[in-house]
């Protein structure tokens, strides 16, 4: 898990200027183990800056995002955003679609993938969505 320090040492690092609200928001995703959509993040900012408007908000999820510090996913319901993962390496995920508990894939899909000669690849995502361990049986407990 990531701390408030090394977020705002991150967005510092990549030149991003820090201002109080960007380290609320980089509070906010560090108490935050799973995935966050744009209005989670502003009904939580509202809470501590009235007047602050969607966009705005929006904007520093981009702009934290292309720097390296937020990693954005596409959900059925839309984008949400989480904390970038520790991994270095070029890694996809696996993600609970119940509790947003992210595994890492080490290995990458688009290794085996056949890529025609007239067609370029600048960059890819690849996510699995599922069910972790504990959801699973919490679902079943739940059924009986």
């Amino acid at each position: 898990m990531h701390t408030v320090e090394e977020i705002v040492g991150r967005m510092s690092s990549q030149g991003l200027r820090v201002t109080d609200q960007r380290k609320t928001l980089a509070k906010l995703f560090a108490d935050s183990p799973g995935y966050l959509s744009p209005k989670d993040v502003y009904e939580y900012m509202c809470k501590k800056y009235s007047g602050l408007s969607f966009d705005t908000v929006y904007r520093n999820l981009r702009v934290m995002e292309e720097l390296g510090v937020l990693e954005q996913v596409v959900f059925e319901e839309g984008v949400k955003f989480k904390l970038h993962c520790r991994e270095h390496e070029h890694h996809h995920h696996l993600i609970c679609l119940q509790c947003g508990l992210t595994y890492p894939i080490t290995y990458c899909p688009m290794e085996q993938t056949v890529i025609p000669d007239e067609f370029r690849v600048v960059k890819h995502k690849f996510e699995v969505f599922g069910y972790c361990k504990t959801c699973v049986q919490e679902d079943a407990a739940a059924q009986g």
